[in-house]
């Protein structure tokens, strides 16, 4: 007759020997081997939000390489990164001090490469003229030039779905324009 041991108590290991001594089966796998992955760290998530284009600004914008595949906000890893054809803005995220919409804009003001505001230095990155996010920072930051002096204490993006750039950067609670998307 073959000897059975008795079933480890429930939460013990199989693969530990039991509080009588009885030596453990060794055909029991360990919890540690078969952990949930739920445990394990997740990797750092990037969410790409794209711009909305006006299909009127197209033909205005593709002579300065910005299209829907060089246009985009990346969000994640603690970073802010603002493409937009050859131009881009880079910040930490906490250096975002506040998200607000604005818009509609006038189509003269916004189609084609990014916009200088001459009253605050603010940039705007738009490809529709509909209404976006202004991105006001606590420290200005550098965007018009890959090499600019010029700062700017804020950043005007027209992206297809503002109420998730606001939640993303962690001011979708205060976001209280309708969503788009």
């Amino acid at each position: 007759m073959t000897h059975v041991p008795p079933p480890a108590p429930a939460g013990a290991d199989p693969a530990e020997p039991t509080a009588s001594g009885a030596e453990a089966d060794p055909t029991a796998t360990s919890r540690a081997e078969v952990a949930p992955t739920a445990t394990r760290p997740e990797a750092p998530r990037t969410v790409r939000f794209p711009f909305e284009f006006d299909a009127r600004f197209v033909p205005l914008a593709l002579p300065f390489g910005v299209l829907p595949t060089t246009a985009y906000i990346e969000v994640g890893d603690g970073e802010v990164l603002v493409r937009f054809g050859p131009w881009s803005l880079s910040t930490p995220v906490a250096n975002v001090a506040d998200v607000t919409p604005s818009g509609p804009y006038r189509w003269w003001k916004v189609a084609g490469p990014p916009r200088l505001s001459l009253a605050d230095r603010g940039i705007t990155f738009a490809t529709t003229a509909a209404g976006g996010l202004c991105l006001r920072f606590r420290e200005p930051v550098p965007a018009a030039l890959p090499t600019s002096r010029l700062r700017h204490p804020s950043a005007t993006v027209t992206v297809a779905t503002p109420t998730a750039l606001a939640t993303a950067l962690g001011f979708g609670d205060r976001f209280d324009r309708p969503a788009r998307g």
